[in-house]
């Protein structure tokens, strides 16, 4: 089928006729990108449907590009008009070089083939499109929209024509050019599809909504996009079979797909390019408002006074969010010294935010004298929210709730800040469980937005609306999650990083897989820092903790890393001692 065109116009050295193969998520993606800027593209795909959907979706878009309107046909045949052709078919070696093979049959000699491919052998698959040196590539890592990130690559057998050809390409796209590397770039994407397995899995049980696991990772993770969100725009159907790929070759359970993928997949349901997956779309392919339901406000006390139990970083942060709101906030630490170190380090850390221009000098002075300190619980009797920050051990947090059960006033509320421990037995030990709740801060408290609200089954419709409405006045963003170790962030989080330190054993390992990777999951996906550069930030003997915890509750899908043991036991912990895995103060200059 060849839709109703005008007739293409003449074009100049400057503006090529590109082809495009394969209109699925890449493919769409990067001919809209093309046409937007004003380049006369030829869009080809063996999928009526397909068509259909991108000619209603190109109608459907505001006009944005003053360039005649794409050609979408089945005919490689018109490809014949093209100054160069993008191969942007899904990441499999059969489908593409089948694809390349009917191009070269159709193209002239010297046309530059430009592959997308991410992770297969450019060589390799230069020498099976019969034209080896007319190949070049193009990485794409997901569907491509003005400045993302995309590497231009070429071998040895590649002319000078189709290497330039891939930046032109790059350059009408208006892609950032970025250097990843061949095996950085695999090991980067099948970290990232790692990911959004577990994303997906997670889902499957039930335990929270899309909306939730998104909404908890782009901001706890600070990710571009939540993981079902890039599943839907990458397409479940590719993500799908790149799975079963890396499952086929590494044995690794943790790339066999989500069931949930195939039932989606099976209705229809492909992502973005069919609109439906995880969400719904509209003709351009922006996702429908959906209702996410939230507790009644009007069931919510109100909150005055608070108490922080712990002075470590993290019951800073809280202590200092909580001021800064306007609180009157007591500290409480183990002793009077803990208890003056920590009001210095809040001191400093409000003199840097107002350097920074969080906060004007007026709230720094407010915070300020919001806060006292002090070593005994009992003080806390007035407060009408304690937040327990201390030490990740079950029995101290016990201790600390049966105290607070046995102090606080009826109707305060009482909640632990812990991920990796239940919220259940603290309630438990308070003797007041309807009044306990899980409210999960990310370090650093006053600049992440995340909170996670973890609920038992014994929480009360009063204490979840009233923390939900306390949460959203601080300006947290608030994501409602049952108590389960890991919450939703570092159950997906931990996987991702396991996944990680299982590099290092890799036989034939770069000696600069660290570096590398880490440089290949922020170039190649916009991630804030790769996953051994987050192991530091988070404490390598934190997160060795975290993986045993996890392990204890989830045995198939999470193992502690003998590596990260190894490295906590040799005494590098990460950026709190200033060695580790990417900090160190012994590196080669």
């Amino acid at each position: 089928m060849t839709t109703p065109t005008p007739t293409p116009a003449p074009t100049s050295a400057t503006a090529p006729v590109i082809g495009v193969v394969g209109l699925g998520s890449i493919g769409e993606a990067l001919l809209r990108a093309l046409h937007g800027t004003g380049h006369q593209v030829i869009g080809v795909d063996t999928d009526l449907d397909v068509l259909t959907r991108l000619t209603r979706r190109l109608k459907a878009a505001a006009p944005t590009a003053a360039g005649p309107e794409p050609v979408l046909t089945d005919d490689y045949i018109l490809l014949r008009g093209s100054d160069l052709v993008v191969e942007a078919v899904p990441e499999d070696w059969d489908v593409k070089t089948n694809v390349l093979g009917r191009v070269h049959d159709v193209c002239p000699p010297g046309t530059p083939l430009i592959t997308t491919t991410a992770t297969l052998p450019l060589a390799r698959l230069a020498i099976a499109s019969g034209r080896p040196a007319d190949l070049a590539a193009l990485r794409l890592f997901t569907p491509p929209t003005a400045g993302s990130p995309a590497e231009p690559a070429h071998t040895s057998l590649t002319s000078p024509e189709a290497a330039h050809a891939a930046h032109q390409v790059l350059e009408a796209a208006r892609l950032t050019a970025v250097r990843v590397g061949t095996w950085p770039a695999a090991d980067a994407t099948a970290l990232v599809l790692n990911l959004l397995n577990r994303a997906a899995a997670l889902h499957d049980t039930g335990y929270v909504s899309h909306h939730a696991i998104d909404t908890a990772m782009r901001l706890g993770c600070a990710l571009p996009a939540g993981p079902l969100q890039t599943l839907d725009a990458m397409g479940l159907d590719t993500v799908h079979a790149a799975l079963t790929d890396l499952h086929r070759r590494t044995g690794d359970p943790s790339f066999n797909p989500a069931p949930v993928l195939s039932r989606l997949i099976d209705d229809g349901r492909l992502g973005r390019k069919t609109g439906r997956g995880f969400y719904t779309y509209d003709d351009t392919g922006t996702p429908l408002p959906e209702h996410t339901p939230t507790p009644d406000p009007s069931a919510a006390r109100s909150i005055h006074q608070v108490g922080v139990v712990g002075s470590g970083a993290m019951a800073r942060g809280i202590a200092e969010v909580t001021a800064t709101a306007g609180h009157p906030t007591l500290l409480i630490a183990r002793s009077e010294d803990k208890a003056r170190a920590a009001l210095d380090g809040i001191a400093d850390s409000l003199v840097r935010a107002v350097r920074r221009g969080r906060i004007t000098p007026a709230i720094r002075d407010q915070a300020l004298a919001a806060l006292r300190t002090g070593t005994d619980v009992t003080a806390l009797a007035p407060c009408d929210l304690v937040i327990e920050a201390a030490a990740e051990d079950p029995h101290v947090k016990r201790d600390i709730f049966t105290a607070l059960g046995r102090t606080s006033a009826p109707g305060t509320l009482l909640a632990t800040t812990t991920s990796s421990l239940s919220v259940t037995a603290c309630a438990d030990a308070s003797g007041r469980p309807a009044d306990v709740i899980g409210l999960h801060f990310f370090n650093p408290a006053p600049v992440m937005r995340l909170v996670e609200i973890a609920h038992t089954p014994h929480t009360s419709p009063t204490t979840l609306a009233t923390a939900h409405t306390w949460c959203h006045a601080l300006g947290k963003t608030p994501v409602h999650c049952p108590d389960r170790t890991g919450f939703i962030v570092n159950s997906l989080l931990f996987g991702y990083l396991s996944a990680a330190l299982d590099l290092l054993d890799r036989r034939g390992a770069d000696d600069h897989v660290i570096e590398n990777t880490d440089t290949a999951v922020q170039r190649a996906y916009g991630f804030p820092m790769g996953p051994f550069a987050l192991l530091d930030t988070i404490g390598l003997d934190v997160s060795l903790a975290i993986q045993h915890r996890l392990h204890v509750h989830f045995p198939t899908a999470h193992q502690p890393s003998k590596a990260l043991a190894e490295l906590v036991t040799a005494g590098l912990l990460g950026r709190k001692n200033r060695d580790g895995l990417r900090t160190t103060t012994h590196r080669v200059p």
